[in-house]
């Protein structure tokens, strides 16, 4: 008489063919997740970096275009003359903005700086030493980090300053691990060039630090 005890069970063999493809299935179903998951992130640092990147070119631009002269570009920084608060057609120390590359060109910073005694500045000390240097007259200082990590940060004048009319800021951005280059254009909309005499400085302009 045949022996029927086992007709409706799995053999061994079919429970581990049973677990293999089990296993294959979940292993796969993981690494796609895991895949989506990467996507996800590198797709949210993307447009987190696009977000900022607006912004800072609206800002940067901004300031650009309402800057009263570029002054220079000494070290790694760029110098503008911001505006004319006292109205006596001279550049003060308070009215200075410095974007700051910093010394590894690595970043892009905006330095606004407080002297109590706000004096007169030369055009030419102003290009001959960069933000560094200057830290040292002002009372107070601010920095705003507009963007703290990037890279090879260079300025560009279409000429030496202050008879510069446009600046070019480039950089580098690591986006999903490859540098992308970008670069913020803007010319300077309320350019005080009236106020420069021969030999390229503010007329009159006979107080130094």
């Amino acid at each position: 008489m045949r022996d029927t005890r086992y007709e409706n069970g799995f053999t061994l063999v079919e429970l581990l063919i049973a677990m293999a493809v089990t296993g294959i299935v979940l292993t796969a179903a993981a690494t796609l997740a895991y895949a989506v998951g990467t996507v996800n992130d590198a797709t949210d640092d993307t447009a987190q970096k696009q977000a900022q990147l607006r912004c800072v070119t609206v800002r940067i631009s901004e300031l650009i275009r309402h800057s009263r002269l570029v002054c220079g570009t000494p070290g790694s920084d760029l110098a503008l003359w911001l505006t004319d608060d006292n109205s006596d057609g001279q550049i003060n120390i308070n009215e200075l903005v410095y974007i700051d590359a910093g010394p590894g060109r690595d970043r892009i910073r905006l330095y606004e700086c407080n002297n109590s005694s706000n004096p007169v500045i030369a055009l030419s000390d102003i290009d001959s030493v960069g933000t560094s240097w200057w830290l040292g007259f002002y009372d107070s200082e601010t920095y705003t980090a507009l963007i703290p990590q990037c890279g090879n940060v260079q300025f560009h004048c279409d000429a030496s300053p202050p008879d510069s009319e446009f600046v070019g800021i480039s950089f580098e951005l690591i986006e999903n691990d490859t540098a992308r280059q970008y670069q913020i254009n803007a010319a300077l909309r309320c350019r005080a060039g009236h106020l420069l005499n021969g030999s390229g400085d503010i007329a009159g302009d006979d107080d130094h630090i």
